[in-house]
C-alpha cells in the first residue's frame, strides 16, 4: 500500500508539473495575425528576449483574407491582429474586437493625435495605430513618352502592357472611381457599372498585378509604371532614384493600420505587453524606419533620421495631397466591387 501511495503522489506530482509547464508556456505566448514581415525581425527578437514571450505568426495576404481567419474563429485563436482602416471598421461592426485596457499599455499616450479619432474608431476604444501612408505612382522617365500627372494618364494607350499595379480591389476600383471626379467609396450601382467599363479599358495597359513586390517590377525594368503602397515605391526609389513619384492631381487616398485585440484572445495581457514595447518613442522609430511608413508615435520624432523625415514618398507636401480619402467600407456595394474585381482580373 505504501507502493502504490508513494507511486500516485508520484504521479499527481508529475501531472501538477506537467500541467503548470503548459501554463506557463501558454502564458508566454503571443499569437499574431500579420501580413508576412510586417513586424521587424529585431524588434520581434528583442522583445521576446526581455519578456519571455514567444511570437506566433499567422498570416494572411489581404485584408478580406485576414477578417476570414477572423471570423472563422470568433476572434478567439489569435492575441493581436493587424489590419487597415475599412476592415477594421466592418471586424468591429460585427464585434469582434476587444476595448483595450490602456491602463496596460501606459505609451499609449505617445501616440499623435492625428492619427486617432479616426472613423473606424471614433472613440480610440480598440485600436492602437502602426503605419499610415499614401499609395503612388512612379514611372521610369526613360521609357514613358507621357508625362503622367493623374490617375486618369494611367489610361493612356501610349502605356500598353507597361504598368505593374498592386492586385488589391479597393484601391484599383478607388483610383478608377478618382479618375472619375468620384469618390473612392461610391455606392450609386450605375456610377460603379460606369468605373466598371472604364477599369476594364485599362487591362490592356497592365502588364501585371503584385500585392507584395510590385517594385521589383520596377527596379528591373520589366514595367515601367507602377501603382503601389509606400514602402514599395521607397524600396524601388532606392534602387532606381532615377524614378518620378507622381502625386494625383485627382486626390489620393490614405490609410492606416492598426493593431487590435480580437474579442476571444487568449493572452490578452502578452498583446499589451507587446503593443506597449512598440510604442516606446525609440523602438517606434526604429519601427517606423524598418517599414517604410509615416510613425503614428510622435514620441519618436526625435529619434527619426532626416532621411526618413524628407523622404518625398512618406511626407507629402499638403499642397500635393489634395483631396486625401479613407477607403471606408460601402456596405452592401461591397459585392459590386468583388464583381467588378472579378471581372476584370479574368
Amino acid at each position: 500500500m505504501k507502493k502504490q501511495l508513494s507511486l500516485l503522489l508520484a504521479a499527481a506530482l508529475a501531472t501538477s508539473l506537467f500541467g503548470c509547464s503548459n501554463k506557463t508556456t501558454e502564458e508566454k505566448t503571443l499569437n499574431v495575425l500579420t501580413w508576412d514581415g510586417y513586424i521587424p525581425e529585431d524588434i520581434a527578437a528583442e522583445f521576446s528576449e526581455e519578456t519571455g514571450i514567444k511570437l506566433n505568426y499567422a498570416n494572411f495576404n489581404d485584408n478580406e483574407e485576414m477578417l476570414s481567419k477572423l471570423e472563422t474563429t470568433e476572434g478567439g485563436q489569435y492575441d493581436l491582429v493587424i489590419g487597415s482602416d475599412y476592415i477594421i471598421d466592418i471586424a468591429r461592426k460585427k464585434g469582434l474586437l476587444s476595448e483595450l485596457d490602456k491602463t496596460k499599455i501606459p505609451n499609449y499616450d505617445n501616440l499623435d493625435p492625428a492619427f486617432l479619432g479616426q472613423y473606424y474608431d471614433p472613440d480610440n476604444l480598440y485600436t492602437v495605430p502602426y503605419t499610415a501612408g499614401t499609395p503612388l505612382i512612379i514611372y521610369d522617365p526613360a521609357k514613358v513618352t507621357v508625362d503622367i500627372k493623374s490617375f486618369d494618364d494611367l489610361w493612356n494607350p501610349a502605356l500598353e502592357n507597361q504598368i505593374v499595379m498592386m492586385d488589391d480591389a479597393r484601391n484599383v476600383i478607388g483610383i478608377t472611381l478618382k479618375s472619375m471626379g468620384k469618390s473612392m467609396n461610391e455606392t450609386d450601382p450605375a456610377v460603379l457599372e460606369q468605373a466598371k467599363e472604364k477599369l476594364l479599358k485599362l487591362k490592356p495597359n497592365i502588364h501585371h498585378l503584385d500585392y507584395n513586390n510590385p517594385n521589383d517590377a520596377m527596379v528591373s525594368g520589366e514595367a515601367a509604371v507602377g501603382y503601389m503602397f509606400t514602402p514599395q515605391v521607397i524600396l524601388a526609389l532606392q534602387e532606381r532614384p532615377d524614378l518620378k513619384v507622381v502625386y494625383p492631381s485627382e486626390g489620393m487616398g490614405f490609410g492606416i493600420d492598426s493593431w487590435f485585440v480580437p474579442l476571444n484572445a487568449p493572452h490578452k495581457d502578452n498583446a499589451y505587453a507587446f503593443l506597449n514595447d512598440i510604442l516606446d518613442a525609440k523602438t517606434g522609430a526604429r519601427v517606423s524606419e524598418q517599414t517604410l511608413y509615416l510613425c503614428p508615435n510622435k514620441a519618436s520624432e526625435p529619434y527619426l533620421s532626416e532621411e526618413f523625415k524628407s523622404n518625398q514618398a512618406l511626407h507629402i507636401p499638403a499642397e500635393f495631397l489634395g483631396n486625401t480619402e479613407f477607403i471606408e467600407d460601402v456596405g452592401d456595394a461591397t459585392e459590386i466591387y468583388d464583381k467588378i474585381w472579378t471581372e476584370f482580373k479574368q
